[in-house]
């Protein structure tokens, strides 16, 4: 990244005195910037209708009027930092062009160094003001549980974070994979609350909701007049998580050519709005998130390979909800707490048949899953304790879904060793049968493809074909090997 703090900026520079116009020009170009200069507001309005600039550094008396007259005049567009110079005893003119948006006031004479300063704190500023455009995150959010089961998951991002504060500046991407509604969101906020950065924005983007032929000018952002509907220059995700993060979830969706332009801003540390011919540092940590494993979209060429290991520096997986066992239940006492503040109702706790039913059902939609179902049953059922009436088909039932996705693994009752809640009984258990009811359940996801779920298993066809010749279940081996293959 470039020393010169304002490297890549463009400056358009209002004064009316030569030596001192001449002075400032060399002294912004030497921090880095690309300066227009005028020196009367008839000079100025055709340059401002015709360009874009970044800042603005305009002097309050001039011959022909005063600055403030741009800025009621609404010369400047939305995305420009303006600047405003004057003379002592200028100060209520000042003010009111903080009134009218302008981002500071420099009191001349002044110091050319102090411009360094000045421009650098309404970059901040500006980039401030875009990324509240997409900051999401509350503190109240920025809550990641982690219980028993995700110990080691948290003893890896302690490791992250340690490192993260060792290093200071220009940190390294992480990628955090995982199902759809496991937390992946939560997750890269905590990151950020226990970084370095924790007092620089977080800038959120999910690249699936952004469309195909806006997804370069968002991430980047564009010049006036770049394209059609480009009618001012507007700051892209990139430059306003400066000195911050930008989390992109759902990565893979980007096209395989603006992969190609992620890894050259990730690798060389700079930007190019669309439409411009200048690189702009950037200073922004990245954290991405996928819901599938990129390893595999690598290898059926469906995400470039070099953009993955780039990305891939700290790996973080997140498991399903049906993997974290008993859990799920400490994860729901959390959960019911923080929306009955949200609510504002009384907190409940869960009763002992909302208990099981919540260990016995598979969550295909996983934590996100777990807190509409939560979120329901505090504000629509009665009683001291949540029964998750809404989740079963009946009050009392055995606990089963009410609806499965298509494809989904069917949950059992808390009789039956698939539950996380089964206990084995006195009177003994059968491995054989337990074996058997694997094998039934990879065939039935299979379609009764012998091949395919001797796969899944992790075994040989041959063992699998052994294995069916004992089973007495009104089937018969060759008749579903004959019907998968």
């Amino acid at each position: 990244m470039s020393s010169e703090p304002l490297s890549g900026l463009s400056l358009f520079l209002l004064d009316d005195e030569p030596m001192l116009r001449r002075q400032l020009s060399a002294t912004l170009e030497r921090l880095g910037a690309d300066v227009t200069a005028a020196d009367s507001l008839r000079a100025a309005r055709p340059l401002l209708r015709e360009m874009s600039f970044d800042f603005a550094l305009i002097d309050l008396n001039l011959p022909d009027g005063l600055g403030l007259e741009l800025l009621r005049e609404k010369a400047f567009s939305e995305s420009t930092g303006v600047v405003m110079m004057t003379a002592e005893g200028g100060i209520p003119a000042a003010v009111e062009a903080m009134k009218l948006g302008a981002l500071d006031f420099l009191t001349k004479p002044f110091e050319p160094e102090m411009l360094a300063l000045v421009l650098t704190r309404a970059r901040k500023s500006r980039t401030g003001a875009r990324a509240a455009e997409h900051r999401k995150a509350e503190s109240s959010e920025q809550h990641f549980f982690f219980g028993n089961a995700l110990k080691p998951l948290e003893a890896q991002l302690r490791k992250i974070v340690s490192a993260d504060q060792r290093m200071g500046s220009q940190l390294p991407p992480v990628l955090i994979q995982g199902e759809t509604g496991t937390g992946k969101t939560t997750l890269a906020r905590w990151i950020h609350s226990q970084g370095p950065r924790a007092s620089g924005p977080l800038v959120e983007a999910n690249c699936a909701a952004i469309p195909d032929n806006l997804a370069e000018s968002e991430l980047f952002g564009h010049e006036k007049g770049a394209f059609t509907d480009a009618r001012v220059t507007r700051l892209g995700l990139f430059e306003a998580a400066t000195g911050g993060t930008l989390f992109l979830d759902e990565i893979t969706s980007l096209s395989p050519a603006l992969q190609a332009k992620l890894l050259t801003a990730i690798e060389d540390g700079k930007i190019r709005r669309v439409g411009g011919n200048r690189d702009i540092p950037v200073d922004t940590r990245l954290i991405t998130a996928a819901n599938q494993d990129l390893r595999d979209m690598v290898a059926v060429k469906q995400f470039r390979e070099d953009l993955y290991h780039r990305l891939d520096l700290f790996r973080i997986a997140i498991p399903p909800l049906r993997e974290r066992g008993e859990d799920v239940l400490a994860l729901a006492e959390s959960l019911l707490h923080r929306l009955a503040r949200k609510h504002h109702v009384p907190s409940r706790a869960l009763s002992p048949i909302g208990r099981r039913r919540l260990l016995a059902y598979g969550w295909p939609g996983n934590v996100r899953e777990l807190s509409h179902e939560l979120q329901r049953a505090l504000v629509f059922e009665d009683g001291e304790g949540l029964n998750l009436d809404t989740l079963m088909g009946s009050v009392g039932a055995d606990p089963q879904p009410l609806s499965r996705p298509a494809g989904a693994v069917p949950v059992a009752s808390q009789d039956d060793w698939f539950n996380a809640a089964f206990r084995f009984p006195d009177s003994g258990f059968s491995l054989e049968d337990a074996i058997l009811k694997l094998i039934r359940q990879a065939l039935d996801q299979t379609g009764g493809n012998v091949s395919a779920a001797a796969r899944k298993l992790g075994v040989s066809r041959d063992y699998l074909r052994y294995r069916l010749g004992g089973w007495k279940d009104g089937h018969k081996a060759g008749q579903i090997a004959a019907a998968g293959e």
